[in-house]
């Protein structure tokens, strides 16, 4: 069997090419939309737009909300931006509001900002010199700390200054784990987006990892080496170790799996590889979320599934769950 590391020796002519033929365009320059998804973050939202609209260019800040029940709307509607538009999507779901959303977006690119999280200064432009580095690109990233519920800096990734993430043709290494993590630092091709039918509404979690994999599929990603995002974790998020488990995570990496589009793209013979490299992924990333939590024990339990599905991986997933001890 080939193995994930095996796969990133292998070179790019050895993709099957049979991937159908989606019209994008080459000019990196254009507009940006922020599409925000928003439910019960009444707390948050007035600081998340805030960073967006503080960004300038952006062309528009679309906010859907999804059914909430506390003051979230009228934060919004409170704020007099021209830019800032507020759309409502009853209780359909964050993949559904983001597509929602995404539809009557006018930008070039769309950027997903979660509604308790904000962008850096500059972040925007960071990506979009990126982008203009790279005009055949699809899909242009960059990476965030952490901040906790008060916004105070926890994370401490400022040390990792100068790791560089693939830019180029990077499905195998995606379809072996999420490395972008969240879509509020990069910018996605509109018609791009469209194109591979934005997020798949039946997953319920990593459904954004299933999307930039289609992504990567059809056209090149880039890399902008800055922080651009302070990603907030409290335990309102989706994510949070405190209730999630690696089993949670798991119908994503059938989903991908089982993508013909996906398929069609990965090196010969690569597949089942990859896929027990993205369970490693995800069950080290329980093992990290659970640390950062102090839910230790699960997470030497976490530790043992990574074990048990290789050995060999087990010293770098207990080396990231150190490091996230750190904040790193």
């Amino acid at each position: 069997m080939i193995t994930a590391e095996d796969v990133l020796e292998l070179p790019a002519s050895s993709r099957v090419t049979t991937a159908p033929s989606v019209p994008l365009p080459v000019s990196a320059a254009g507009s940006v939309s922020v599409v925000v998804p928003a439910k019960n973050v009444a707390a948050y939202v007035g600081e998340t737009i805030a960073s967006a609209l503080a960004q300038r260019e952006i062309a528009e800040v679309i906010v859907v909300d999804d059914g909430s029940t506390d003051g979230t709307a009228a934060i919004v509607l409170g704020i007099r931006d021209p830019r800032l538009r507020l759309m409502t999507n009853d209780s359909a779901g964050v993949s559904a509001a983001r597509n929602f959303g995404a539809r009557h977006a006018s930008g070039d690119w769309l950027l997903f900002l979660d509604a308790d999280d904000r962008l850096r200064p500059g972040a925007v432009a960071a990506l979009l010199v990126a982008a203009r580095s790279a005009p055949h690109a699809v899909f242009v990233y960059g990476d965030y700390n952490t901040i906790d519920s008060e916004g105070r800096q926890i994370g401490r990734r400022d040390l990792l200054k100068g790791r560089r993430k693939p830019s180029g043709d990077v499905l195998a290494r995606l379809a072996a784990g999420n490395f972008i993590v969240n879509g509020g630092i990069a910018l996605a091709r509109a018609e791009a987006f469209r194109a591979i039918g934005g997020f798949d509404v039946s997953l319920r979690y990593c459904e954004d990892w299933h999307c930039w994999c289609r992504l990567a599929a059809i056209g090149e990603f880039e890399f902008a080496p800055e922080l651009l995002l302070d990603y907030r974790l409290h335990t309102a998020n989706t994510m949070n170790a405190a209730v999630r488990t690696p089993q949670d995570f798991f119908p994503a990496i059938a989903r991908i799996f089982d993508d013909g589009l996906i398929l069609a793209r990965l090196p010969e013979g690569t597949a089942a590889g990859l896929r027990q490299a993205a369970e490693i992924h995800l069950v080290t990333y329980s093992a990290m979320q659970a640390v950062r939590f102090g839910r230790y024990r699960d997470a030497f339990t976490y530790l043992g599934m990574v074990g048990r599905r290789s050995l060999k991986s087990l010293p770098r997933s207990a080396l990231r769950v150190v490091l996230a001890c750190f904040g790193i």
